[in-house]
């Protein structure tokens, strides 16, 4: 959750219920922040505005949109050189050596890339800590730079175009909230994703661009396996059971069995070609790489968020897995069946809570169930909405200048989950300065292993709140029950 100027975060949501419950997963983009790392203000800045005032105007606001969608721009230096040394190497092995690409890596610890038509390419800081090695990160990359070459941004950009005509549509003309909540829903998925065809051809070419640069082509594989692997432990295993054409939200290049078997084929059609893996020069890039959420943002600790900045916390029911975003904290049970969202708006000092939860941000509000209350010496108040899908339980509460939003959502309230609702409204509260304190920034550190190491000791000193081991081997790419050798290098989670 990002901070907007001193004031906190503010987002303008004003939505029916199914509308909400779809914002519930797909958080509205919001306006491009200053996050910056590595280098000062002044000069990433003034770099950055330089990079995106020479992109057309269209992919321009679309640079804008990922930028502030994906938490700003991370700047490592010696990650960056590491990727453009990377991409030297696959331009001139491609089908179009002619073209220019720009890298820019996202401050996101979601794991995603993106391509957009001319050779601009996104890159999650949560992805690059998923890959073991160059070959890994090169097969990212020369996915993307396929997309580019095979014209699939190019047609994507289109369907922006058109999305962006039908949303004004939507949100015009559209009477029925729960219609117009699906056709939004649709056209945001059109965002977020190439087609499933153009996804394989470009597994296809890619394979074929990192080998020809002398890259390992299994690194494909590799890395689809370990994000299927991720995806899975991140949803408790409902991953394992979706279907093949399911979209996946944490990605929009899902790694379903079929694409891991095809990267596989892709890569044996280089015979017995053993390509470079480079993975220690990839290690030493990544040292130090932040990990998880950005600390201006707050940090997710397991059910629990913690907002240094704006100096509160809350904890999710029993069985919530937490998401932080740059607009808003999200949150989902494996099931899918209840979910939440946490943002903040500015409300007058003067307008009652009750009031503004019967003012029309959301539809279906119960007037009857309005009621006012105060949590941990903040005022506050609750209400029942109900739309067709879904019934939700509101709370706003106002904490400084801010009035916060927690909004549950299930398929239907009842006594024992309106209940864990109320349960967890109620440690909203004010951090104190110790738990501040207490709780640091997550990074990557690469570390050698030793005599006596095995994947059990080393994850005992992984900084993550749960499946320490199996978190462990996932960042790692090692299967479990395998065994480490003295004197490897691998990845740990510390604060």
């Amino acid at each position: 959750m990002r901070m907007r100027g001193r004031g906190g975060l503010r987002s303008g949501l004003r939505a029916g219920a199914a509308a909400l419950a779809v914002l519930l997963l797909l958080a509205a983009c919001s306006t491009l922040e200053n996050d910056r790392f590595g280098l000062s203000e002044a000069s990433s800045a003034a770099r950055d505005e330089d990079f995106a005032g020479k992109l057309p105007p269209d992919q321009r606001k679309e640079h804008e949109r990922l930028v502030a969608a994906y938490g700003g721009i991370y700047h490592s230096p010696q990650l960056e050189a590491q990727i453009t040394k990377i991409v030297n190497r696959l331009v001139a092995a491609s089908e179009r050596p002619d073209i220019h690409y720009q890298v820019t890596i996202l401050n996101s610890p979601a794991i995603n890339a993106f391509a957009l038509p001319g050779g601009t390419l996104y890159v999650t800081r949560g992805l690059v800590t998923l890959a073991n090695d160059e070959s890994e990160l090169a097969s990212v990359l020369a996915h993307e730079m396929a997309h580019v070459i095979a014209h699939h941004a190019a047609i994507r950009e289109a369907q922006v175009r058109q999305a962006m005509i039908a949303s004004r549509v939507i949100s015009d003309v559209v009477q029925d909230p729960d219609l117009g909540a699906l056709a939004l829903a649709k056209s945001k998925l059109t965002l977020a994703a190439f087609s499933r065809d153009q996804e394989l051809e470009a597994d296809a070419i890619g394979v074929g661009i990192s080998a020809r640069a002398g890259y390992d082509p299994y690194g494909a594989s590799r890395f689809l396996t370990t994000m299927g692997r991720f995806a899975t432990l991140r949803t408790g295993g409902a991953a394992a059971g979706a279907g093949k054409d399911q979209v996946d939200f944490i990605s929009s290049h899902p790694a379903t069995p079929e694409r891991v078997s095809l990267a596989v084929t892709n890569a044996s059609q280089y015979g017995e070609q053993k390509g470079e893996r480079d993975k220690g020069d990839f290690l030493d890039a990544i040292d130090g790489l932040a990990y998880g959420d950005d600390p201006k943002e707050g940090y997710v600790r397991g059910r629990s968020f913690l907002h240094p900045n704006l100096g509160f916390t809350f904890t999710a029911p029993e069985g919530f897995s937490l998401e932080n975003t740059a607009q808003a904290v999200l949150g989902a049970t494996s099931s899918g069946k209840e979910a939440l969202r946490l943002d903040a708006v500015r409300v007058p000092a003067t307008t009652p809570l009750a009031t503004y939860l019967s003012s029309g941000w959301i539809d279906g509000v119960d007037a009857a169930s309005i009621q006012s209350m105060n949590i941990n010496g903040f005022p506050a108040a609750t209400a029942l909405a109900r739309g067709q899908q879904w019934s939700f339980r509101l709370y706003a509460i106002r904490f400084g200048t801010d009035v916060y939003r927690l909004v549950f959502a299930a398929r239907e309230i009842t006594p024992q989950n309106d209940q864990s609702f109320r349960a967890a409204a109620d440690t909203f509260r004010r951090v104190a300065e110790d738990e501040i304190k207490n709780v640091q920034p997550l990074r990557i550190s690469v570390v050698r292993v030793g005599l006596n190491d095995t994947p059990e000791r080393l994850a005992r000193k992984m900084a993550v709140p749960d499946k320490k081991l199996e978190r462990f081997l996932v960042l790692n790419g090692i299967g479990k029950g395998a065994k480490l050798n003295f004197g490897d290098r691998v990845k740990i989670v510390v604060e």
